[in-house]
């Protein structure tokens, strides 16, 4: 039994272990507090460059899910401007044709 509870306790593992990375990271430093008009501005550049939203967060110091309702309040589109459509794809049948 005991080689068995040697097996959970890793010593690589970060699994369990609390830090100034678990406890209070970066991003999330920021959370519910006002956004000031120079970081609206700077989501606007940071979506306009399909910066994606993890990125943004560790940037600004905020949560990813605080980012995406921000930009959904000011009608900033967070989609990536690069990817075409789903369905705009040809299909083996649609090629033959």
């Amino acid at each position: 039994m005991a080689a068995r509870q040697s097996a959970w306790k890793r010593s690589g593992s970060p699994i369990g272990k609390k830090g100034p990375r678990k406890a209070n990271p970066k991003y999330k430093r920021r959370s519910r507090q006002p956004w000031s008009d120079k970081e609206v501005k700077q989501l606007r550049s940071l979506a306009k460059a399909n910066t994606p939203t993890g990125v943004m967060s560790l940037k600004m110091e905020r949560p990813p899910a605080s980012i995406a309702s921000k930009a959904k309040r000011e009608g900033i589109s967070l989609r990536p401007t690069n990817r075409s459509p789903y369905n705009r794809r040809k299909t083996a049948k649609e090629a033959r044709r």
